[in-house]
């Protein structure tokens, strides 16, 4: 018995457009596709998308589920290979959410650090953000972090200390100007932005093309977006806009 794929669609829970990529893809081609372009699906493919849908939902990459199905590896292999890779982004994620927590408890006085924790803490993250720089802006950009290395290779804890107490009033100012509903490219936005460029070339010798590229970590980095959640959860896209919009004129 042959099935539509709106039929299809319907019994499995998934979109006739879904069905179509996977046939574009050539992880799931029809039985037959009828002269007016209609895809038609047997018993043989129905059993097979009862497969990928499984392995979609252990969040399996198309790519690997279709290595797995056409038997270049089998699916244990697969599905093996899958875990290692989800149980290694499972243990960097805890570690960035420890860092987070720990973090924000300093800043909101909840737990004071002491200064081997927050200097370890500092380093771990400093690591991971010279990996996320790495892998969106290629190894010169991490390599930027060895000038910020340079630029506070001196600095004690109360240097750190009051730098984010500088941020954290500044931040402040810029989540009052947001909750008044004062859009990103607003004029009075440019001094606070402008103020943001120079704490951040305390700690880092950025220019303004790197400055703007900060706006993407701001937004998708959760270490970099914690500490200006913690002030104002809306606050970290609107001053990555801030950011895009006003960079060019620094």
């Amino acid at each position: 018995m042959e099935h539509s794929i709106s039929r299809v669609a319907r019994m499995a829970g998934v979109s006739a457009r879904t069905l179509r990529h996977y046939h574009d893809i050539g992880l799931l081609v029809p039985a037959r596709v009828a002269d007016n372009g209609y895809r038609y699906y047997g018993r043989r493919e129905l059993l097979r998308l009862q497969r990928i849908l499984l392995m979609r939902r252990l969040g399996m990459p198309l790519p690997d589920i279709a290595t797995a199905l056409d038997g270049t590896s089998d699916e244990l292999t697969a599905l093996r290979r899958h875990r290692e890779q989800v149980a290694a982004e499972r243990d960097r994620l805890n570690r960035v959410l420890d860092t987070v927590d720990r973090t924000i408890a300093g800043l909101t006085g909840e737990r004071l650090l002491d200064d081997e924790d927050f200097f370890t803490g500092l380093a771990e993250a400093k690591d991971r953000l010279r990996q996320d720089l790495n892998v969106r802006y290629g190894p010169a950009a991490a390599d930027r972090l060895t000038d910020a290395d340079h630029t506070t290779h001196a600095w004690t804890r109360a240097d750190y200390d009051r730098a984010a107490a500088r941020a954290g009033l500044l931040y402040s100012r810029m989540s009052e100007a947001r909750s008044r509903g004062v859009a990103p490219g607003a004029s009075e936005v440019f001094d606070l932005v402008a103020e943001h460029y120079r704490e951040v070339r305390r700690l880092w010798p950025a220019d303004a093309a790197a400055y703007r590229a900060l706006a993407d970590l701001i937004t998708d980095n959760p270490e970099q977006r914690a500490p200006i959640a913690a002030i104002d959860q809306d606050l970290p896209d609107w001053l990555a806009d801030a950011i895009r919009i006003h960079a060019t004129s620094l």
